[in-house]
């Protein structure tokens, strides 16, 4: 059995200890050969334990740490400041190969950056880029790249993306990953010169399996299974998904109306509907991988319940057992030798 640590980062988010301590202590209960180790006020995650009967499990370390990143701070600004933080601590016991991942629901601007110093960049990649499954219509699955960790990207960095993610969804037992970009448009000639330069490389490129553009409509069809832009789209497109299936859900709340047989027979009547939409909602389908770097880092978000806390640690362990910084330094390498002949 494959023996491998996740190092917490248990102060960040919304909750902290409330939400990682228990969300630790389920996936220690998925993963018999994980081990975690909670950073952070050591008084407060000792609490938590004690509240679960966890006091002494043995797969579970505390590193004690006073300062926490806010979620409000400018990312230069954290990053100068990081030293003793509990995200930074999680980090350095990567890079120093004392853990074999980090999840953390903390500042996302501070933790792309302070992974991009740590960690470093694999070979032939130019920038890190989070990636977070969709739920499709079909049921399945789709890849969606950058969410939001690079707002400026050229047409090699858009490629790159493209390539990280195929490998990744082919982790996750995808054979031959379809690939779109977000265009405007499904034609040739939409879209502005980013992502018709794109276009043409992954054309030309027999490692990935291109289909061509992808208007934001279809992101949820099943139409691809890979697909790639920039963060600033990206991020746009997945907090525009967020609200509308919020405002679903509360619109189906407010129509159910008073009284307790009316809410009983909505409950019962959509709530299939209800189970879909909030699936759509980051709070039950969590955790971003931020692909290219030489280590494992998973991007909780920050109002996480403990069910999707503890979905984020398992997508580090899956990581971790796959080696996907190996299989994508691998990939690339390929490609690239590739592109130059």
């Amino acid at each position: 059995m494959m023996r491998l640590s996740v190092a917490l980062d248990a102060m960040g988010g919304d909750f902290g200890p409330q939400v990682t301590v228990p969300a630790a202590v389920q996936a220690l209960l998925q993963n018999p050969a994980l081990k975690v180790i909670l950073i952070g006020d050591q008084a407060e995650i000792s609490s938590q334990l004690s509240l679960l009967n966890q006091a002494s499990h043995p797969r579970i370390e505390i590193v004690h740490c006073d300062h926490v990143i806010a979620n409000d701070t400018q990312p230069a600004k954290a990053l100068r400041r990081s030293m003793g933080s509990s995200m930074r601590v999680a980090l350095e016991l990567v890079a120093k190969g004392d853990a074999d991942a980090c999840v953390s629901a903390g500042n996302t601007g501070a933790l792309v950056g302070l992974s991009r110093y740590l960690l470093k960049l694999l070979p032939g990649v130019d920038k890190p880029a989070l990636v977070s499954k969709l739920p499709t219509v079909s049921g399945g699955s789709s890849w969606l790249l950058d969410l939001g960790a690079n707002v400026n990207c050229d047409a090699d960095t858009l490629f790159q993306f493209a390539v990280m993610g195929t490998v990744l969804a082919e982790q996750h037992d995808v054979e031959k990953p379809t690939v779109a970009l977000l265009n405007i448009g499904e034609e040739d000639i939409k879209g502005n010169d980013l992502v018709k330069q794109c276009a043409e490389l992954l054309v030309h490129s027999p490692d990935v399996n291109y289909i061509g553009y992808l208007e934001g409509d279809q992101i949820y069809a099943s139409s691809a299974d890979v697909i790639v832009c920039d963060g600033f789209v990206g991020n746009v497109c997945l907090k525009t998904s967020e609200g509308v299936a919020r405002m679903f859900i509360n619109s189906l709340r407010k129509a159910a109306g008073p009284g307790l047989f009316r809410r009983l027979l909505a409950k019962w009547l959509f709530a299939d509907l209800v189970t879909e939409f909030r699936q759509l909602n980051p709070d039950q389908y969590n955790g971003a991988s931020l692909l290219g770097l030489r280590g494992i880092v998973v991007k909780s978000h920050g109002r996480a319940d403990i069910a999707a806390f503890a979905n984020a640690i398992n997508e580090a362990v899956h990581e971790v057992q796959h080696q996907i910084p190996n299989k994508i330094s691998d990939r690339l390498e390929a490609v690239l030798l590739e592109r130059h002949y």
